[in-house]
């Protein structure tokens, strides 16, 4: 019969102890307990509940967004309002710079019985100085002859054959323009000299 190692006899094994009464258990700790980081989240205290970081911050942004759209609001009603003023006053100015054109054709008009050949004076001094008070005004007069056409300052009414002239070039000015390219009232109408 064959005879297998037998391990050597350790004697009488002894049990481990088991945890008797009170004493705890292995396992995860208790933060409530925990003295060295404090009371945990559910612990009871008397403080109430923690606000929210976040909720105060939406709140600030809500309050700082309105009070942006209302100062939008309120500058667009105050430019409104000052835009309409300045029309207002650009108009007064207008209106007070033609009153002397206005004065001197009723002086031309009183006169006109007294001397007739003053009166085609009178009128054209007052051409004048409402032509002078359209270019202070930033339109000044263009009833140039001989001058390239433009199209940005002049409207062709008719085309002509002048052997005189260059071809292209403004022959007759029918109506003054007023005003550049820029910013114009109106362009001159003019014929032309026919290209060949």
């Amino acid at each position: 019969m064959p005879t297998y190692p037998q391990e050597p006899d350790q004697g009488p094994q002894q049990e481990t102890p088991q945890p008797q009464g009170d004493l705890p258990r292995p396992g995860p700790v208790d933060q409530a307990m925990d003295p060295e980081n404090g009371p945990g989240p559910d612990a009871a205290t008397d403080a109430g509940p923690v606000p929210d970081a976040h909720a105060e911050a939406l709140e600030q942004l809500q309050d700082q967004w309105r009070r942006a759209v209302a100062e939008l609001d309120n500058l667009r009603k105050r430019h409104v309002r000052e835009l309409q003023r300045e029309r207002a006053a650009e108009r007064a100015r207008t209106a007070a710079a033609l009153l002397p054109v206005i004065d001197n054709l009723e002086l031309a008009l009183s006169h006109a019985e007294s001397d007739p050949g003053a009166i085609v004076e009178g009128v054209k001094a007052v051409r004048d100085q409402a032509v002078d008070i359209l270019e202070r005004l930033g339109f000044p007069r263009h009833a140039e002859t001989g001058v390239p056409f433009d199209p940005t300052q002049h409207e062709v009414v008719g085309v002509v054959e002048n052997p005189d002239a260059e071809p292209g070039t403004v022959v007759q000015v029918l109506r003054p323009g007023y005003g550049d390219a820029d910013h114009q009232l109106r362009p001159a109408a003019v014929t032309v000299a026919k290209r060949e």
